[in-house]
């Protein structure tokens, strides 16, 4: 029979042992109980990086499906066009269905005419080949356009954002170009511009005026002749003074006119409307294309592919 001392110590020695290896395994077990709590968070940070970073770019699907969230295509027009970016035009739109060769000029240089004859659009429209490509060019007294055959442009200044959207829009088979007659489209001669615009609305307001005129001064007469109240004098005075208005206001309108008119004839001239010579910065023609002089823009990607959201140029 062994000492009862001897085993209370025994007993005594185990159970501190045992305390001892649970306090040390519950302080490895807890979490960051030797780590530093930042470090966690840095960690967890990197982690929700890394698994986004794995997901990658919407795929083809996806990227269809929130352009045509994005826009209403049963009412698209130029402003979506124009708006749309590269990935999100060949997201939703089959490059197999384009417009592209002598039909695609036809089909612009259709839309170009109709737009020019209801005055949206102020270029002077020629067949041409520049860089031995036969296109369409379009040009003022600001800037041009060159459309080739594979929908691509180059040109600068308010003619080539004018003419991309027609572009883009006439290289789509469901969009339906406008008949226009073979002369339609065509800037005046310079010399043919009128100087007034809205000749019978002018002479109405000068007859108003001169009612207005003769009404005061009949008034002024016959309070002079008959003694009138003081009344007389007063109204014989607006009368005459709501005359005199309306003819500054028609003469504002004339002088107005008279400058918009020139200034017209200006930019026509400067386009080589009647003399028939081109701006010395549009290329084709006798002038040698390509050289940095003109300051062109580079054409705007590859042939046939979409550019700044514009469509297919």
């Amino acid at each position: 029979m062994g000492d009862p001392d001897s085993d209370a110590a025994t007993s005594d020695a185990g159970s501190e042992a045992t305390d001892g290896a649970a306090a040390r395994a519950d302080e490895r077990g807890r979490p960051g109980a030797d780590e530093d709590p930042d470090a966690g968070q840095a960690t967890a940070e990197a982690g929700s990086a890394t698994a986004t970073d794995d997901a990658g770019p919407p795929t083809p699907e996806e990227l269809r499906e929130a352009v045509e969230a994005k826009y209403d295509f049963e009412n698209f027009g130029p402003a979506d066009m124009a708006e749309m970016t590269a990935e999100e035009w060949d997201a939703v739109f089959d490059a197999d269905s384009w417009i592209t060769g002598e039909a695609l000029l036809d089909r612009v240089e259709r839309d170009l005419r109709a737009r020019i004859e209801d005055r949206d659009v102020f270029a002077v429209l020629e067949r041409d080949v520049v860089d031995g490509e036969r296109c369409l060019l379009a040009y003022s007294d600001e800037g041009y356009a060159v459309v080739y055959p594979d929908g691509s442009i180059e040109g600068r200044g308010t003619v080539l954002r004018d003419v991309k959207p027609s572009v883009a829009l006439a290289s789509m088979d469901s969009y339906e170009v406008p008949d226009v007659p073979p002369d339609a489209g065509q800037l005046p001669d310079p010399d043919e511009v009128p100087e007034r615009s809205g000749e019978l609305g002018s002479r109405m307001m000068q007859v108003v005026g001169a009612i207005q005129l003769l009404a005061g001064l009949g008034l002024f007469v016959a309070w002079l002749a008959f003694g009138l109240s003081v009344v007389a004098p007063v109204a014989a005075f607006g009368f005459v003074l709501f005359g005199v208005f309306i003819f500054v206001v028609v003469a504002n309108a004339r002088l107005s006119d008279r400058f918009r008119a020139e200034e017209y004839r200006n930019r026509l001239r400067d386009a080589g409307v009647r003399s028939g010579e081109r701006p010395s910065f549009v290329p084709g023609g006798e002038r040698e294309t390509g050289s940095n002089d003109t300051g062109e823009e580079p054409r705007d990607g590859p042939p046939g592919e979409p550019v700044n959201g514009a469509g297919p140029e």
